[in-house]
């Protein structure tokens, strides 16, 4: 009796997992439409040269964080 109430419960169990997945399954097959323009890119951080500034002040900035600490003996 109790192997048969074991065996019904992984039946059920297993059942439902099945059921789960073929929902999540069909929830994920949407039909959407996604278009992507890369032809104008009207951002600033678009530019090259905000790029080359924004390295140059990352480089400044680690530099003056790293040297800060050492103090030279007179």
């Amino acid at each position: 009796m109790k192997s048969f109430i074991l065996q019904t419960r992984l039946s059920i169990i297993l059942a439902f997992l099945t059921l789960f997945t073929s929902i999540s399954t069909f929830a994920q097959d949407k039909k959407v439409d996604v278009n992507i323009t890369t032809g104008s890119n009207d951002a600033f951080w678009g530019s090259p040269w905000v790029w080359i500034i924004g390295v140059a002040v990352f480089i400044l900035l680690l530099v003056a964080l790293l040297r800060g600490g050492r103090r030279a003996d007179v």
